[in-house]
Order: C-alpha cells, then sequence, then structure tokens
C-alpha cells in the first residue's frame, strides 16, 4: 500500500513510518527536517505543512504525525497543517484509512494552552472526518500518547529526578517507546475496517491512576 506520513524524520513519525517499510509498504514521508529512514520503499520530501502541498501517488492511508510544542506554531502546524494535509490528500480514490497523532493533554488540558488546544482541536477534526468519510468506507482514527521516549522530551529522560516523577504519574511506571505507537497505528490502519471515530489512549494508566481517601 502506498502511506503518506507527516513528521517523519524522528520521534513518533519515524518510528510509524519504518514499522510501514518493515512491513513492505510504500512510504512517503514529508518532514521540514532533511532526511527520514534509509530505505528502498521510503520517499523523503522536505517540506513545510503550512505550505502548498505536493502531488503524489494516491494514498491508500493518511497518518498525520508532524507537531510542535512550540506555542507560537502550535495550532498552525499540529491543528492548521493537519487539516490541511487531510484535504489535499483524502480525495484518493483508494483512500482506506487515516490517522492523527494527538495527545493525552487533548484529554487533561495538563500541558502548554495552545498545544492542549490544537490536539483537543485535532480529536474534534478526526470526529468530524470520521462522519464523512464513512460513506466511502474509510475508517478515521487517532492516537492519543501519554510521556513517550522520543529526542522531544530528552530534557526529561536526562535527569534522573523528572523522570521518576512523571513516571510515578503513571500506573504502570513508565513511559512508551515510539515502537508502541508504531504498533498500534498499524494495526488501526492496516488491520482494522470497524474502529472509527475513536481516539485512543496510550499513556501507561496515566488518566487512570487516582489515590482513594477513605
Amino acid at each position: 500500500m502506498i502511506c503518506l506520513i507527516t513528521g517523519t524524520a524522528r520521534g513518533i513519525g519515524r518510528a510509524i513510518a519504518e514499522k510501514f517499510l518493515q512491513e513492505g509498504h510504500r512510504v512517503y514521508g514529508i518532514d521540514l527536517r532533511p532526511e527520514g529512514p534509509d530505505h528502498p520503499l521510503y520517499t523523503h520530501l522536505r517540506q513545510d505543512l503550512r505550505e502548498a502541498l505536493p502531488d503524489l501517488p494516491d494514498p491508500e492511508i493518511l497518518i498525520s504525525c508532524a507537531g510542535s510544542l512550540e506555542e507560537e506554531e502550535a495550532l498552525s502546524v499540529n491543528l492548521e497543517a493537519a487539516i490541511a494535509f487531510t484535504e489535499h490528500f483524502e480525495t484518493s480514490p483508494v483512500l482506506r484509512s487515516v490517522l492523527y497523532i494527538a495527545s493525552a493533554s487533548a484529554r487533561n488540558g495538563a500541558e502548554f494552552p495552545r498545544y492542549v488546544a490544537s490536539k483537543a482541536g485535532l480529536v474534534g477534526y478526526m470526529k468530524n472526518r470520521a462522519l464523512k468519510l464513512a460513506e466511502r468506507g474509510i475508517t478515521v482514527n487517532s492516537i492519543s500518547p501519554g510521556g513517550v521516549i522520543t529526542a522531544a522530551n530528552q530534557h526529561i529522560l536526562e535527569s534522573e529526578s523528572l523522570y521518576a516523577a512523571v513516571k510515578a504519574e503513571t500506573l504502570l511506571g513508565k513511559w512508551a517507546e515510539p515502537e508502541e505507537v508504531a504498533g498500534l497505528a498499524y494495526y488501526l490502519t492496516v488491520i482494522n475496517r470497524s474502529i472509527t471515530g475513536e481516539d485512543i489512549l496510550m499513556d501507561n494508566g496515566e488518566m487512570l491512576k487516582s489515590n482513594f481517601i477513605w
């Protein structure tokens, strides 16, 4: 299958691209950074998603993963660019699945305000596209990771006290690996044919954790 994935230079997006490549799919990756996975089935396009998007072969799978933690660009990169990406490619006659990488912050509001708003908006937009694209049999979902072990979180991973504190906020006492998100992304887009309009939380039980006082 032909897959279009944004944010493939590093982190979750790169892990998702590598998973699809391992499974033998053709991947076109779009990222501001100059390179993505080194694989014969991979084509890298260095592109700002907020600019005019290129014409590519009709995709069967769209995955929007590119994102920014910077407040001044969170809404334009995380939400508006994801909308533009979807609307540019969703007319593909062979499209079968769309997936967005959102964030647990969309549910608990526990990060920077515009970042939270962008990810909450992305989940809402996902539901809108699920309603619209269902008539074509296309599934549309999102994944909302909690803490993930990526370069974007390096300052926490390198601090023993900070990493201990964030792990203590979860039921399982850990953060997720990017490859775990990639595995779920693959299931939702390639294997799944019945789940649509759903935001799947992957946060090691952080949202559930509570202390019962009696």
